[in-house]
């Protein structure tokens, strides 16, 4: 259903008052429009390192005009990517259709984040505003796991602490790999398998995927558990979020997830900016 939009109520006067958010992965784009923290509308666009910033602008203007927006009625934009490549042009992007300079994250921004890793430059922006937002929503101990083209495992403190945590191929990657570097293997969908012992070769790769993939996920979310518990020192549960694509898929098959958040980057992205939302950016006016 088409959700509507009544800008009235709005306070049009104000003049330009929502959030552009975007969330560059290298597999998908997730960008999403806030109004007083509130998440309006959001879309998933393909990673697509060719296009130009006008290419981004149009596409963005007609998601806009299917929710009787316009860019006129932008007044910020934030971005976080683990792809250099598209920073400079959505930023261009944001200069020319919105008329200011977007709040780039990475070093420098404002998270209330304690980075424990060893060049903290190193941890992916996605990380980050993953950690960020799970601990302003559920407070810590939490394990933030994220399902997207790498499966990434983050471990974040009770005092806003980010520890580290471990990297893992995605379960896209893996059945691309399975695609691509075996000769009569085919790609196969990624849904619910029907059996472990199954009887044809697709639904064999379906559980060996899915099913391999929770086993991964259970594994290494109980050792990164048990460490934390030792390290954070507060005798609070640790908890477990997932967000990411693959999400609710690999959540339904196991116990170790408390809760999937399918918004947490956005949702990051909105906190982030309300924090550093008076950083000194000149604006193209």
């Amino acid at each position: 259903m088409k959700m509507t939009v009544d800008m009235a109520a709005m306070d049009k006067k104000s003049g330009k008052n929502l959030l552009l958010a975007f969330d560059v992965g290298n597999t998908n784009i997730v960008l999403g429009v806030f109004y007083k923290d509130k998440l309006l509308f959001n879309w998933r666009l393909e990673t697509l390192t060719g296009r130009s910033a006008d290419e981004y602008g149009m596409i963005v203007n007609e998601l806009f005009r299917y929710e009787g927006i316009g860019f006129e009625d932008i007044g910020d934009c934030i971005i976080s990517t683990v792809v250099p490549s598209i920073l400079y042009t959505l930023q261009h992007m944001s200069l020319k259709y919105i008329g200011k300079r977007s709040l780039t994250v990475g070093p420098g921004i404002k998270t209330g984040l304690k980075i424990l890793y060893d060049d903290p430059t190193q941890v992916g922006a996605d990380r980050i505003v993953n950690s960020v937002a799970a601990l302003s929503k559920y407070g810590g101990p939490l394990v933030v796991i994220d399902t997207g083209t790498a499966t990434t495992f983050c471990a974040v403190t009770s005092d806003w602490t980010y520890l580290g945590g471990s990297i893992a191929p995605g379960i896209k990657i893996s059945s691309d790999a399975l695609f691509e570097k075996t000769a009569k293997l085919p790609r196969v969908e990624l849904e619910e398998p029907r059996k472990a012992i199954a009887k044809n070769t697709s639904e064999s790769m379906q559980s060996g995927l899915v099913y391999g993939h929770r086993g991964m996920v259970a594994y290494l979310t109980d050792l990164i558990k048990k460490e934390l518990a030792a390290l954070d020192g507060s005798g609070r549960e640790v908890r477990v979020v997932a967000t990411g694509g693959m999400a609710s898929l690999i959540a339904e098959g196991t116990d170790c997830i408390d809760v999937v958040d399918k918004m947490l980057t956005l949702e990051g992205l909105n906190y982030i900016y309300n924090k550093n939302r008076n950083a000194d950016r000149k604006s193209d006016s």
